[in-house]
């Protein structure tokens, strides 16, 4: 463990990650300018360290090499040590991934460990973990940091030479320049579900083999692919309607859920989705609990619908705070060992369970096979219904009844347990997907509990995140800091529409159009199209961050096309549907040679060339209820329905257009051009009915 009598200058941070770090006996300091003061007067490299709080092998570099005092001492001794939380300064971390990329030929991770050159901030050396004694055909730690050492200082020059290559390559950024005379086409979006389709693995589900990541941008590709498909595109809807419903259903059965809480963690060590990389990130969970509310409606399966309502439950019950923001993790650790808290015995089960419900959970969750994680079981599915009930001797109702009762008892037991850390930062990117999960949840399956958690944390980052018109990008401890990112603002107003079309609040709408106006006042790029990550009067770094490519979060600048074409068609307002475009233009090079690596971006393609169709209803508010559930029940992904009562305050742009109406009225508009006002309920089904 860390030393108490060790304190460094991470203990004044909120940052449950660099608290964890604050009583190392490394001289560690926050990125800012006297950390970049202390390395340019010492001329000393500095140690960029990267990492979040519920990371293991972070966890594991720290106990090995950063809370050792001889590891600590060399450290010292010929470094600047700087620790950044990656969660909340996704800037840092999206640039010195992409260098580490650059050097080492390969992707990174966590923890992710730069060397930098003093003066410029330039990275000439990048690793991830790495033992404290020679260990898997690695050096040590502490034997490496000294030949870093000697060679930054003997070798000065050539380090200079690479870092000036390296940052002109940062500095042009992924995406290439579009040919003159080009037009967007929809032939991406045909390409990405052909390459979805063939990268999906036939057996499981999911993308490739393990590590297996859920990947749910592009499960929303296929999808809509199976939703809606081409005439000329049949056999790929079918087969996407496969391989997806093949995938929602293994990962639910699998380890990477949480059988017994609810909930998915990051991603499956193993390509069966059995034993799970055990951390909980709020960042998958949003957009997973929208994916399979999208896929339930559309479906009707209803173990989708139990994932749902679990999922809802367990964010609502571990994630959220009293005031209404969701935190963003829960570590993989408890009591220094992965997966302890979740893990069980059969002995352990037995003890809280009579016969009748062991005998069934025992062949449902495979207690009677051999130990999965390191001599204990982790719980995932293993016999349907119909054998349990076969081998048992009883009905499938009576085997349901047996498990949801043993669930009960043990997830009780679970909450004895020590549990594991959690990250109780707020961030506003996060949230704003989870908001958006929470409001389709509670869309589909009429819950107004998941509806009123969602409110809850969008009145929590207007309240505490929105100062002086400008987002805060984190909050811990009623302390709200950082210059909000893309992602903030593009996954908050994707969240925003979203609970628009469950309820109108005045006020949500405008805070959507305050949003989208500092994206294209302070992120967009007037010169090229699309946005940067960061805004133009953020802090100057060695790049400034343009994204195209999905990562684990979906892209900004996809997001960010998507709900200006929302926002753009909505009110009418050309400037957003404009910047939409050029985003699309500046992204195509990227977009038409890896469409499936662009996803956030290849689904607003898809919007560009299928215009949303918009509904507003007016009419009393306790009228509209059964107009807005027709055209909010079913699975449309281009469309956004708004019920707006008589009494609604001011609306903007074509909105204040649509007048309020002693009876219920309905106004569609699709592809430019409009219906006129249809004053019946049953005159609007056979308008949707026939379009």
């Amino acid at each position: 463990m860390s030393d108490p009598t060790h304190v460094n200058q991470l203990i004044h941070e909120t940052s449950p990650y660099l608290l964890q770090h604050a009583h190392n006996p490394v001289e560690w300091r926050p990125w800012g300018e006297e950390a970049l003061r202390k390395a340019r007067q010492e001329n000393k490299p500095i140690l960029l360290s990267i990492g979040y709080s519920a990371c293991h092998w972070c966890h594991v570099m720290a106990h090995e090499s950063f809370e050792d005092e001889e590891t600590a001492r060399v450290m010292n001794e010929h470094f600047v040590n700087i620790k950044i939380d990656r969660e909340e300064r996704p800037d840092l971390d999206k640039i010195y991934q992409a260098a580490y990329q650059l050097l080492n030929g390969r992707g990174g991770g966590w923890p992710l460990n730069m060397f930098l050159t003093p003066d410029d901030h330039a990275p000439f050396m990048g690793i991830t973990y790495m033992p404290k004694e020679p260990r898997y055909g690695m050096p040590a730690f502490k034997d490496l940091l000294l030949r870093l050492a000697d060679y930054y200082h003997e070798h000065e020059h050539e380090v200079r030479q690479q870092n000036d290559r390296l940052l002109s390559v940062l500095q042009a950024g992924p995406s290439r320049q579009a040919k003159s005379g080009y037009a967007l086409n929809p032939a991406p979006l045909r390409e990405a579900r052909a390459q979805l389709i063939a990268s999906f693995d036939k057996s499981h589900g999911g993308l490739g083999q393990a590590p297996k990541f859920p990947h749910p941008t592009a499960l929303e590709v296929l999808l809509r692919a199976w939703a809606r498909p081409d005439e000329q595109d049949e056999e790929v809807a079918r087969q996407a309607g496969e391989l997806l419903t093949l995938t929602l259903r293994k990962m639910a059965s699998g380890g990477i859920y949480d059988q017994l809480g609810g909930g998915f963690c990051r991603y499956s060590v193993d390509a069966q989705w059995m034993i799970p990389h055990f951390e909980k990130m709020l960042y998958d969970n949003g957009p997973l609990l929208a994916l399979y509310g999208q896929a339930w409606r559309f479906s009707g399966e209803l173990l989708y619908r139990r994932v749902i309502e679990e999922t809802g439950d367990w964010a609502i019950r571990e994630m959220q705070s009293p005031e209404g923001g969701y935190y963003s993790t829960l570590d993989a650790d408890s009591e220094g060992e992965e997966g302890k808290f979740y893990v069980w015995t059969p002995d352990a089960v037995r003890d809280r369970l009579g016969p009748e419900e062991y005998a069934v959970f025992a062949l449902r969750f495979g207690l009677d096979r051999p130990a999965n994680f390191e001599g204990h079981w982790h719980l995932h599915v293993c016999r349907d219904l119909e054998e349990i009930a076969g081998q048992v001797g009883c009905d499938v109702q009576a085997v349901e009844r047996r498990l949801a009762e043993a669930r009960t008892r043990l997830l009780l037991a679970r909450k004895e347990r020590v549990w594991p850390g959690r990250d109780e930062k707020i961030l506003t990117a996060w949230n704003g997907l989870m908001i958006r999960g929470m409001a389709i949840a509670g869309r589909y399956l009429e819950r107004p509990d998941f509806v009123t958690s969602a409110e809850r944390a969008l009145d929590f980052i207007r309240a505490r995140l929105w100062r002086d018109g400008r987002l805060l990008a984190t909050c811990k401890d009623e302390q709200a800091h950082l210059a909000a990112y893309l992602d903030d603002y593009a996954f908050l107003i994707d969240g925003i529409l979203e609970l628009l079309q469950v309820r109108w609040r005045d006020g949500d709408l405008d805070f959507a159009i305050q949003l989208a106006d500092v994206l294209l006042a302070h992120f967009q790029d007037s010169r090229k199209g699309g946005f940067y990550f960061t805004a133009d009067d953020h802090e100057a770094l060695i790049q400034r961050p343009k994204p195209v490519f999905d990562e684990a979060l979906p892209c900004g600048n996809g997001l960010a096309a998507q709900v200006l074409f929302k926002l753009g068609h909505l009110l009418g307002s050309m400037p957003y549907l404009v910047a939409a475009e050029r985003t699309l233009k500046w992204a195509w090079p990227n977009i038409e040679q890896m469409p499936t690596a662009c996803s956030a971006l290849t689904l607003a393609l898809e919007d560009y060339f299928q215009p949303g169709q918009i509904i507003v209803l007016r009419g009393p508010a306790e009228e509209l209820g059964s107009w807005r559930k027709y055209c909010a029940h079913d699975y449309v992904p281009s469309r956004l329905v708004l019920a707006i009562p008589n009494d609604a305050q001011t609306l903007p742009g074509l909105l204040a257009e649509r007048p309020a109406s002693p009876r219920p009225l309905a106004m569609v508009c699709s592809g430019g051009q409009c219906s006129a006002p249809i004053h019946s309920l049953e005159e609007l089904q056979a308008y949707l009915s026939s379009a």
